[in-house]
């Protein structure tokens, strides 16, 4: 798309001093002004999150640890009245818990079908001061579990939780070799209000959110 705009302005390359300026910006990711309702301590930041996705229309459960993970979404799945089969991200950290114990779980791993109702992603990290989940595409977290599904099921650790965006980026950059083809950054469910202004949920996806916060942070 940038190439075909450089050549409708028929924009040769650019000199030397201005692509050593983009270069360097690129390199030091400069900070832009973060927002004061960010800084707080950990806890805040977890209490702001979860107020936020409630906001926009999700919901979360918070639960000790990744043994308390498969009650939370049976139940969940129970008081929605929805299905109990499961699309899940082939991700270590979603295979290592312990699905057996609600043996009624339907878990199918891989990318999510047109006919999934549910699916159930692997957050890589969740920005306090929107409520916002960093869904980086992989192998072991297909975007269409993003997309498809009518209601999606985001396992978060509170460890992986920071409070503005920028933290997020650094840990993307820090920990991802090179950056990923895809970033999705999601704030609640899909919705739009383009007709008439009337409030539609599931417009351009999942019309359910719902995050299982696992408490894994140290309290400070």
């Amino acid at each position: 798309m940038l190439t075909a705009i450089r050549r409708s302005l028929r924009r040769g390359p650019l000199p030397a001093d201005q692509a050593a300026m983009l270069r360097s910006r690129l390199d030091a990711h400069p900070r832009q002004l973060i927002p004061a309702r960010s800084r707080l301590s950990h806890p805040e930041q977890v209490q702001l999150f979860v107020s936020n996705v409630e906001k926009e229309f999700g919901s979360v459960a918070r639960v000790p640890d990744a043994e308390a993970v498969p009650g939370a979404v049976a139940d969940y799945l129970a008081t929605q009245n929805l299905p109990t089969s499961v699309a899940m991200a082939p991700h270590p950290e979603l295979r290592a818990i312990p699905w057996s114990t609600r043996p009624l779980l339907g878990i199918r791993e891989g990318r999510a079908q047109a006919t999934d109702l549910v699916s159930l992603q692997q957050a890589f990290a969740a920005i306090a001061e929107t409520g916002t989940l960093m869904l980086p595409s992989a192998p072991e977290r297909p975007t269409t579990l993003n997309l498809l599904a009518d209601t999606e099921i985001v396992l978060l650790r509170a460890s992986r939780l920071v409070g503005a965006y920028e933290e997020a980026w650094d840990l993307l950059r820090a920990e991802l070799d090179g950056m990923p083809r895809n970033v999705m950054l999601v704030t609640g469910p899909s919705r739009s209000a383009d007709i008439e202004q009337a409030l539609e949920l599931g417009a351009h996806g999942p019309r359910r959110l719902h995050v299982v916060l696992v408490d894994d942070a140290p309290q400070e």
